[in-house]
């Protein structure tokens, strides 16, 4: 039976209580990294484009070893540059899909999304796993969990608004909150999956 959306955060909020510092440092240099890139004239895109699937990766990396009870590390953030190639290829093929399918309308777009939220919680947990294999078993997993999910990141609004109001400042706290909850959320549905 899969654990209940409240008590996910609340599970997340006991896995970060006391080590904070960590977390909060690796999403800050996650986001300035990303949004730099963004920033750069022409070129920007292509290389945020390239590094977003290693970092995404590390962020995940980092962020179920906290969930799970263990010590983050702020090098975990890079080590998605490990698997540099299947990261790549997963964060262009996923990107690529949910564009098409938002194309079509925004919700299926929204439903891509859902579908291949796992991608880099997996391939953190298998770092052999190529990039396309992962999408496809994030598919798999998510099936009959995408709404529940829908409803754990609707519980996230009101922090997200806390966020804005707080001109950003409050994403310092939020952020971690809510990536740890999606590693609870990823540890939860990958316990439900049936063992082949």
């Amino acid at each position: 039976m899969l654990t209940s959306n409240m008590d996910l955060m609340t599970s997340a909020r006991a896995a970060l209580k006391g080590k904070m510092g960590t977390p909060m440092a690796v999403f800050v240099v996650f986001f300035v990294i990303t949004a730099a890139l963004s920033g750069i004239p022409k070129v920007g895109w292509l290389i945020n484009a390239l590094i977003c699937g290693p970092l995404s990766l590390g962020l995940n990396i980092a962020f179920l070893a906290v969930a799970r009870g263990g010590e983050m590390r702020f090098k975990q953030l890079f080590e998605g540059f490990n698997s540099f190639g299947n990261a790549l290829a997963a964060y262009i093929v996923m990107t690529i899909f949910i564009i098409l399918w938002t194309l079509l309308l925004i919700v299926p777009g929204i439903i891509a999304a859902l579908g291949y939220s796992q991608t880099f919680f997996i391939m953190a947990d298998n770092r052999n796993i190529d990039g396309l294999t992962a999408l496809r078993k994030s598919k798999e997993m998510m099936r009959g969990y995408k709404t529940k999910l829908f409803y754990l990141c609707c519980r996230f609004i009101g922090w997200f608004l806390l966020g804005i109001i707080t001109l950003g400042v409050g994403f310092l706290w939020i952020a971690p909150y809510f990536l740890a909850s999606m590693a609870k959320f990823y540890d939860d549905v990958k316990a439900a999956q049936p063992q082949v």
